[in-house]
């Protein structure tokens, strides 16, 4: 639909590019449907082509659900269309960067730990709905598993792993789970300690995924308690990626953060 907008305004790519800044060889990825457009290349396009309405709407609409089908579908009446949208990206993701300051990210919960966890932060929703968002949780973890797998760097705050989510039991078999996992060559696990003080992480739990096809720029997924967030473009990105590497400096080492972790299982034993 791109290539006969463009070619019906009598554009050649080379002078989209010039008057949009989108590189020759991405229009043609997009036009080929190898690669996705973001949402503000879209509309610079539309722009420049003169679409106008309703086929303008129809255009960002296709847009939109363009990332509803995948790993999401399944689960897309039980969560919101950013997480949604964020589900699927990762499954296409390269590698993935996490930090999380709450809670053992989704992707290593085991079944019970994230039941627990939906059941403390979100007590009203229906138990039909809760069921889905686990079951998400748990199928997203393939991605660490399959043919090629998802390269995967956590940095955990201590406060996950000092704080009780479940009972002693839950938070056992998770301490089990997370110790499996590092056993694994594509995942890399450190702690930051609450000695390392303050920290550029206390703004928040964020991820950066990055994609194995340079014409799909880096996003960064940011969970809020109103709302999440997907961000791209650039200096945003970078800024989380600086964040990300000032946060794995001030953390514990991979080996010496299994050892903090054994050392909770051994004092929840007692």
């Amino acid at each position: 639909m791109l290539h006969e907008m463009r070619e019906t305004a009598g554009l050649s790519k080379e002078v989209v590019s010039a008057k949009t800044g989108i590189n020759v060889t991405t229009l043609y990825r997009i036009e080929t449907a190898q690669a996705r457009p973001q949402r503000r290349t879209l509309t610079a396009m539309l722009e420049l082509y003169d679409i106008p309405e309703p086929q303008r709407s129809d255009a960002l609409q296709l847009l939109v659900d363009a990332l509803k089908p995948g790993m999401a579908r399944s689960f897309e009446d039980a969560v919101s269309e950013v997480y949604g949208a964020y589900i699927n990206f990762e499954a296409e993701a390269l590698s993935a960067r996490f930090f999380q300051a709450s809670f053992v990210p989704g992707l290593l919960q085991t079944e019970a730990y994230a039941n627990a966890v939906y059941e403390t932060t979100m007590p009203k929703i229906s138990e039909q709905v809760r069921e889905q968002r686990v079951r998400a949780r748990l199928e997203r973890s393939r991605v660490l598993g399959k043919h090629d797998p998802l390269e995967l760097w956590v940095v955990l705050d201590e406060a996950v792993i000092k704080r009780l989510v479940g009972g002693k039991e839950v938070m056992r078999q998770q301490f089990d789970q997370l110790l499996d996992h590092t056993n694994k060559r594509n995942v890399i696990l450190q702690i930051l300690p609450f000695d390392a003080g303050a920290h550029p992480g206390m703004l928040g739990s964020f991820t950066l995924l990055d994609f194995p096809d340079p014409a799909d720029p880096e996003l960064v997924y940011v969970e809020g308690i109103a709302s999440d967030e997907l961000i791209e473009g650039h200096p945003e990105v970078r800024r989380y990626g600086v964040m990300f590497d000032q946060l794995r400096a001030m953390a514990l080492s991979p080996r010496d953060s299994i050892t903090m972790i054994e050392q909770a299982i051994e004092e929840m034993g007692r």
